[in-house]
């Protein structure tokens, strides 16, 4: 197992998880992602991709909402979580993730290469 692969394992314990509003997928548009997170996903076209980036969404969204959930990436377990990405809906968890965590995930990300979902 790589290092990124233990840290994205690591951080995903941490990354505290909440009810969504059903059917809502207010927070799924376009993200990147690490390699690594990135190839754990279904691969899709290129006309999925473009249609996506088109309407401001992500491939992975279906009729039913993400159709990766379990593998979703880290960024997408982010949104709602922490001020900085909070729901429009306004849920949250009851507690949101430890700061310190955040910025560990952030560092991650910027020192990783990342990839457009």
């Amino acid at each position: 197992m790589t290092k990124n692969s233990q840290l994205i394992r690591f951080f995903r314990t941490r990354i505290p998880s909440f009810e969504c509003t059903p059917g809502c997928h207010d927070c799924c548009g376009p993200v990147t992602t690490s390699s690594e997170e990135m190839a754990r996903l279904p691969v899709k076209s290129d006309a999925a991709h473009e249609a996506a980036l088109a309407g401001l969404s992500c491939p992975h969204l279906g009729e039913q909402g993400c159709q990766v959930y379990a593998e979703r990436p880290l960024i997408c377990r982010l949104f709602g979580t922490t001020p900085r990405l909070a729901c429009p809906n306004g849920k949250r968890p009851e507690v949101m993730i430890d700061p310190k965590v955040e910025q560990q995930i952030h560092r991650f990300f910027v020192e990783t290469r990342q990839v457009l979902v």
